[in-house]
């Protein structure tokens, strides 16, 4: 039996515990946590020399405490993205996901469709429509969306990964990135984390050495 002592040390500890989490949960709110940079931010920033004058590619320093706090413990808001893009609507006139993601078979990354991929088929189709041809204006004046990353992984994670050997090993699309029919805006429905990713990788028999996804 535990003794009043150690008791009132254990709920003390677990007050604590409570306490530095509201804390930081705080910290985490003032600080920036739920604006994410835009995909051009990063990039300007992926180009810039730290303060010491070495390359920022590969450290794991964060622009403020909040969006380290947020990094660590996964807080993710979802994109705003510039166009209203209905997945729902196109998978459910039978489009295939290589149809707009053309290099998701070829390569490391799925392409995020431009412009120019869209008016493939709307310079036919719904052109009467106000979405298409504001589509329409923006391709006659060279204009291009301006997509937000629904999925990625953080730089200091390392890592390296390529959707062609998943899609020909038959991974379904829906695996890492939820039933894209049952969305209309893209929005992250899947946890994509090491322990996901280690998971599947032993239902499927892949290679589980480090060097498979980090580099």
């Amino acid at each position: 039996m535990a003794s009043s002592t150690e008791v009132n040390r254990s709920v003390r500890r677990l007050w604590f515990g409570v306490a530095l989490l509201a804390w930081l949960a705080a910290v985490a709110a003032g600080c920036g946590v739920i604006a994410r940079p835009s995909e051009q931010e990063q990039a300007a920033r992926l180009e810039q020399a730290s303060r010491w004058g070495t390359s920022s590619v590969y450290t794991p320093a964060r622009r403020s405490v909040g969006e380290a706090i947020g990094s660590h413990f996964g807080v993710r808001s979802d994109p705003q993205q510039p166009f209203p893009f209905s997945h729902q609507i196109h998978l459910e006139k039978e489009l295939m996901c290589t149809d707009c993601h053309e290099s998701v078979e070829k390569g490391p990354r799925a392409s995020i469709p431009g412009v120019n991929t869209c008016m493939v088929c709307h310079s036919q189709i719904a052109t009467d429509r106000p979405l298409i041809k504001q589509m329409a204006e923006m391709q006659e004046k060279g204009l291009d969306f301006a997509w937000q990353r629904v999925y990625d992984y953080p730089r200091e994670a390392h890592v390296r990964f390529e959707h062609a050997p998943h899609i020909r090993r038959g991974v379904a699309c829906a695996t890492c990135h939820g039933d894209q029919k049952q969305q209309t805006v893209a929005r992250r429905m899947v946890n994509m984390d090491m322990g996901f990713c280690i998971n599947c990788h032993k239902e499927k028999q892949a290679s589980n050495d480090c060097l498979t996804c980090h580099y």
